[in-house]
């Protein structure tokens, strides 16, 4: 009788979960465009409609889980590509106190709604730390999809990212640290430090290095040299920011501006990365989709904390962000509040801690991924009604010229 090796039925099975969430996220997105709709939108929900919640096609693995973090990693890198050292730098001030002022009101909010529900002080804390972040990930896509990463406030929005992912990760380690009964000043301190210094350190150092590198890498005999030396650079600043205790995305992006200068004019690597990028991205925002369990909203109480955490969760970004652009005029106060909305992945990972931890439940484990995943749909077509005229204005230079004053 014949009989298939258990290997190869592993094989078998991982290629089909592969395929069905390739077809299916790209299915959804294709919808979705004809519908004139984000297609990041689309690709979300496909991950809820194939996912255990729905048709139960595929489930959450290590498998989508690593190409998940493949994606948003080699997306960040792609808009660190499109994003100059000197542009980030030439928001910095503004950037600095739309993530500060983003971080705080959040965490207060999300705390304070946390108490008057009857959580207790350190679940209370987990859901103000969970508000606090921001998926930079999602809100990249859809500006680079509308080709606006080169506009001011798209500088302001990936600067500010970078900085709430290191404020958020400082705020998460006090919160564990709470949970765990107590508190590593000297290590929190080493931790800030360690980000800021690296941080630095690739913008000021790594990127004139790299300039005066990329010539030599692009003579090398073997093929596409100057792709495969980006991508060892992109997986090796990934790789030490994960390690000195930030995200991984944090280095991905720090390595894409690195090198933003050096290949300016060598548009096979961008076109190269595009390529790496669109097929790792689905299996990113499709897994946000496969981590929300529908089954704990069963209960009334619970959805009603689910929208208001959520509702929350995008006016604290709204009035916090926006408080920090304050004098730039309504509407780009909105797209800079809109931007830094989504929680996506950022906040799972920070529910996830919380449940391990022992100090949140599922039913708020639920809601927090009801949050983020919401947030995270919400966010793109926003951006894309509020993004309209810079839209419009590329097929007008001068109207362009106007908006850019």
């Amino acid at each position: 009788m014949f009989s298939v090796p258990l290997a190869a039925s592993a094989e078998t099975g991982a290629l089909v979960t592969l395929l069905v969430t390739l077809v299916a996220a790209k299915l959804t997105a294709e919808i979705f465009e004809r519908l004139r709709q984000p297609a990041v939108v689309g690709e979300i929900l496909a991950g809820i409609i194939i996912g255990p919640s729905m048709l139960r096609l595929v489930a959450p693995s290590p498998l989508i889980d690593a190409l998940a973090e493949l994606g948003v990693i080699f997306l960040l890198f792609s808009v660190g590509l499109e994003t100059k050292p000197s542009a980030i730098f030439g928001v910095g001030k503004r950037a600095a106190l739309v993530a500060t002022l983003g971080v705080i009101v959040p965490f207060i909010g999300g705390w304070a709604l946390m108490r008057a529900w009857g959580g207790g002080d350190t679940s209370a804390l987990f859901l103000g730390t969970a508000m606090v972040a921001t998926s930079v990930g999602i809100t990249a896509r859809v500006l680079s999809l509308m080709n606006l990463l080169d506009t001011p406030v798209s500088r302001i929005i990936l600067g500010a990212a970078v900085i709430d992912d290191i404020l958020g990760l400082l705020v998460l380690a006090v919160v564990s640290s709470v949970a765990a009964g107590e508190i590593k000043i000297l290590e929190l301190g080493l931790t800030a430090f360690a980000a800021i210094a690296f941080t630095a350190f690739v913008a000021f150092v790594g990127a004139p290095a790299l300039n005066r590198l990329t010539p030599r890498l692009a003579r090398l005999r073997i093929e596409h040299s100057l792709f495969i030396a980006s991508l060892i650079i992109c997986l090796g600043l990934s790789a030490a920011a994960a390690k000195i205790g930030i995200a991984a995305i944090i280095g991905a992006f720090l390595a894409g501006m690195a090198l933003a200068e050096a290949i300016e004019g060598a548009h096979d690597v961008h076109e190269q990365t595009r390529g790496v990028t669109e097929f790792f991205v689905p299996f990113f925002l499709v897994n946000i989709g496969l981590q929300l369990d529908l089954s704990v909203f069963n209960n009334a109480r619970v959805i009603a904390f689910a929208l208001l955490v959520t509702l929350l969760a995008l006016l604290t970004k709204l009035v916090g962000c926006g408080a920090g652009a304050w004098g730039m005029g309504w509407r780009r106060i909105a797209q800079i509040g809109v931007g830094m909305a989504p929680r996506g992945e950022v906040g799972i990972v920070v529910a996830l801690i919380g449940l391990q931890l022992g100090v949140i439940g599922q039913e708020v484990y639920g809601v927090v991924l009801f949050m983020s995943v919401v947030t995270t749909l919400v966010a793109p077509p926003l951006l894309k009604v509020l993004f309209a005229t810079e839209t419009a204005a590329r097929a007008n230079p001068a109207q362009e010229e106007a908006l850019s004053r």
